[in-house]
């Protein structure tokens, strides 16, 4: 049987609270156990630093541009090709549980504490349990969902804990004579809405207390303090709730074919930077083309991804849609944006750079690669209203080998015009490929 496909996405969640990222506490026993077994990617990046854009990155692997879901409130088109609609058609068991971001759009429909309609659910048609935006319908210990039937499930205990349940419902339930989809979408680390506040297990701030802060965190102004114990709980549930699934597949003898993927669609700078934007502003957690912001734990393992590998080559959200493809059929499909994690793992491909798109902070555009960030933005336009531009500013240059905190701007530094005419010739590469757009960029 073809192998089954299961992606373990995290909200919010910075690479360094995981163990074999650097994080000191022991916060992720079993992520770093199959990272250990598997195939840790040293330097993974968003697509897209914000929920829905990246979403919708994760189903289709089109950019967020390419999908029109360019901010928040934006639902993903009925007649998307997604990646279970494609797995659908070679016979996989499609499932999804957790927090969904892909069915309200601003103006015209609000699923938003109501249940999604099929058609708006991507071809997920299996097993259906989820919220469009679960931060809506739930807290940290109490909350609902809805099933396949849009009727709703509510739940009571840690959240995390809860939605683990449904996904171990279909992996108990499922068609045993199918290989399966199955897209676990938490709400964690992410921060609760209404409340303004983290929500890790009871206990967390005690339990965690003696964190060390990030560097990037430390001496700046942001709201880290009050919420990076309750951070690092959510955390801690999440490997828990990792440790259960695997339990799972193991009890069920499906272990060993089985591919496990883990990742975030974005990080957290804990309100430390941005705060010069209008739009963004001083309460904003991602939406910057930062590290801390970018940068994502991607661990895989099962079948193409074991031995321990640890591979610095840039990885990126955007080749996680092609490599479940490629798993499940053999096939790269053209038009989907980036490269299979399976070619990138067996060393079948490098790559020198990755490519951001920035939105709801700034309209930017950004490239990341293994030694320097290039930033460019287009401060004229909404960047809730206008998904591209055809003229930038260069607004920001790092090197990151010698000043990984990004603390000096080099964009007006003459010793790096050689640097910055490069890394501007790539963006428009990936602009005009991406976007289909011949842009300008004014130098500063």
């Amino acid at each position: 049987m073809k192998p089954n496909i299961i992606v373990f996405f995290s909200d919010q969640q910075r690479y360094d609270t995981v163990g074999v990222y650097g994080q000191e506490l022991d916060i992720t026993p079993n992520l770093d156990y199959i990272a250990n077994e598997g195939v840790k990617f040293e330097n993974a990046f968003t697509c897209q630093p914000v929920c829905g854009p990246a979403r919708s990155c994760m189903q289709t692997g089109k950019y967020a541009t390419q999908t029109d879901c360019f901010v928040n409130d934006i639902g993903l088109k009925e007649d998307e090709e997604t990646i279970a609609k494609m797995l659908s058609k070679v016979g996989y068991e499609t499932a999804y549980v957790g927090k969904w971001h892909l069915a309200s759009t601003m103006d015209e429909c609000d699923y938003s504490t109501s249940p999604v309609p099929k058609d708006k659910r991507g071809g997920y048609d299996d097993y259906w349990m989820a919220s469009d935006v679960l931060e809506f319908t739930s807290h940290g210990y109490d909350g609902y969902v809805f099933n396949k039937d849009m009727e709703k499930v509510q739940f009571e205990g840690y959240r995390a804990d809860k939605i683990t349940d449904f996904a171990l419902d279909f992996l108990d339930n499922r068609n045993k004579e199918k290989p399966f989809l199955l897209f676990l979408s938490h709400i964690e680390p992410h921060h609760q809405n209404d409340r303004k506040t983290y929500e890790g297990p009871n206990g967390s701030k005690e339990k965690f207390k003696d964190y060390n802060l990030p560097t990037d965190l430390k001496n700046i102004e942001g709201d880290y303090d009050k919420n990076y114990p309750d951070y690092l709980g959510c955390c801690k549930s999440l490997d828990e709730n990792l440790g259960r699934v695997r339990q799972k597949l193991k009890d069920l003898q499906i272990d060993d074919n089985t591919v496990l993927i883990y990742t975030s669609d974005h990080g957290c700078h804990f309100k430390t930077v941005n705060k010069e934007l209008p739009e963004g502003g001083a309460d904003d957690y991602k939406r910057s083309f930062y590290e801390n912001t970018i940068r994502v734990p991607l661990i895989a393992y099962g079948p193409h991804f074991k031995g321990g590998k640890v591979v610095k080559e840039l990885a990126s959200l955007i080749d996680i849609p092609k490599t479940i493809v490629d798993i499940a059929t053999s096939n790269k499909p053209k038009e989907m944006e980036g490269i299979s994690l399976v070619d990138l793992a067996n060393e079948k491909i490098h790559r020198d750079d990755v490519f951001i798109q920035i939105s709801e902070s700034y309209l930017g555009r950004a490239i990341r690669t293994k030694k320097y960030k290039y930033c460019i933005i287009d401060s004229t336009k909404h960047p809730y209203k206008v998904k591209d531009s055809i003229e930038y500013t260069e607004n920001y240059l790092y090197d990151l080998e010698n000043d990984y905190l990004e603390k000096i701007n080099l964009i007006n530094n003459p010793d790096y015009e050689d640097v910055r005419i490069e890394l501007r010739a790539k963006i428009k590469e990936y602009i005009k490929n991406v976007e289909n757009l011949e842009i300008e960029i004014k130098v500063k």
